[in-house]
């Protein structure tokens, strides 16, 4: 009985079988990957960014500084779950994505393309937002209400950030046009900078600025949580568990090493003393600056852009800070820094100075010209459409709080009763 048995199983397997089509499977290895970077991600969007602006502020607004950027990480996962993510990467034009992907739906096994689901892209995407949007609360500390964050947060979320990562990341014109920004030197760093410049010239300088940055080891520790949480962003755009991500991971590493060391050397060359809040700024700085070209560029070509983006930003501070007051410095460290990162990547991926070399027949010049008209429309869009969120905000909830409420600080601003007023 057995013997016929397997001579009937022979003989099914002899006769022709229709074509299946083949399904791919994700790689684990390179989905795991991609999930960590989300969560080092997640660590410098939530507890970092807290801990650097709240240590950065007086100490009376340190909590409602806080509070503040935990209600944009709410607001902006739900705002990118619900039209954000399928307005960016979904099937659409060259200016905005299609709507295959609201609220999350149609999620396929594997992203086009990549070795994981389209879960994990999501995932790691919703990272990218959430430390861009958590950028801007340290810009305007101590001046505006938790209510008007509610209001601001989809709405930025919609009018500045989608559209740009559209146009750069998904294949929409700033891309065709030969835009490159490898992980967010542009995409998060610029367009945050840009649009904390916005806001910090439209809620004017606080009344009183005594007792600035009440406590310099909160912001060390915050500023180590982004040095560390940031690399998730170089290494996870290289979208798999790769030569490329560590390589990426390296270069950010060298950049911020390079520019900490330059700045508080600066600091110390224009008479000023080195301190850990100047190494943590240039650190940052450096940060900003290699996420455009992590994956491109030789361990040389990342320790000069470190250096160059610390210099340009370290100089930038005094100018800046007589005329805006931006208590976080997201501007100068992350808009500054982002765009002199990417102004610099044409040079620096040349193999001449240790980089991959330009695909096809695109020259320097070629380059060059589409990064300039990448930081310059990145700069108009994040400040008009910005200003534009702002004040659409604004008509339901002022922008700044009291007089009263701003002189006796956001925490103590409870009105007899356990929470801020939302207004």
């Amino acid at each position: 009985m057995r013997l016929f048995s397997a001579l009937l199983l022979l003989a099914a397997l002899a006769v022709p079988q229709p074509a299946l089509a083949q399904v791919a499977a994700a790689d684990s290895g390179d989905t795991g990957w991609l999930i960590l970077c989300a969560l080092l991600l997640l660590l410098a969007a939530l507890p970092g960014l807290m801990l650097r602006h709240a240590a950065q502020v007086n100490v009376r607004g340190a909590l409602s500084v806080t509070a503040q950027g935990a209600a944009v990480v709410a607001l902006a996962s739900l705002g990118w779950a619900i039209a954000g993510y399928s307005l960016t990467y979904a099937p659409g034009g060259d200016w905005i994505g299609g709507g295959a992907n609201l609220l999350l739906a149609n999620l396929g096994q594997l992203r086009d393309g990549l070795t994981m689901p389209e879960s994990a892209f999501v995932l790691f995407q919703l990272a990218l937002v959430l430390l861009a949007a958590g950028l801007l609360v340290g810009a305007v500390a101590e001046r505006t209400p938790i209510g008007w964050w509610m209001l601001f947060t989809p709405l930025w979320l919609l009018l500045v950030y989608v559209p740009v990562a559209h146009a750069a990341w998904a294949g929409g014109w700033l891309a065709n046009l030969g835009v490159m920004d490898f992980a967010g030197g542009l995409v998060v760093h610029g367009l945050a900078g840009f649009s904390a410049l916005a806001l910090a010239l439209i809620v004017g300088a606080r009344r009183a600025k005594s007792d600035p940055g009440h406590a310099p080891v909160l912001g060390m520790a915050g500023g180590a949580l982004l040095w560390i949480g940031l690399s998730g962003a170089v290494g996870g755009w290289a979208l798999g568990a790769t030569d490329d991500a560590a390589t990426a991971i390296l270069n950010h590493h060298f950049a911020a090493c390079a520019a900490a060391l330059t700045w508080a050397l600066l600091d110390k060359l224009l008479g000023a003393r080195s301190s850990a809040t100047g190494i943590a700024s240039g650190a940052l700085a450096g940060i900003a600056a290699i996420a455009a070209s992590a994956a491109l560029v030789g361990t040389g070509g990342a320790m000069l852009i470190g250096a160059l983006a610390a210099l340009v930003c370290r100089l930038a501070t005094g100018l800046v800070g007589r005329w805006i007051d931006d208590g976080a410095n997201v501007f100068v460290i992350h808009g500054l820094g982002g765009v002199t990162g990417a102004l610099l990547l044409p040079f620096f991926v040349l193999p001449l100075l240790g980089g991959v070399g330009f695909e096809g027949s695109i020259s320097l010049s070629d380059a060059l010209l589409s990064q300039v008209i990448g930081v310059v429309v990145v700069a108009l869009w994040a400040m008009v459409g910005s200003a534009i969120a702002a004040l659409m905000a604004s008509l339901l909830i002022p922008m700044r709080v009291s007089t009263q409420v701003e002189a006796e600080g956001l925490d103590a601003a409870q009105h007899g009763q356990q929470g801020w007023d939302f207004r």
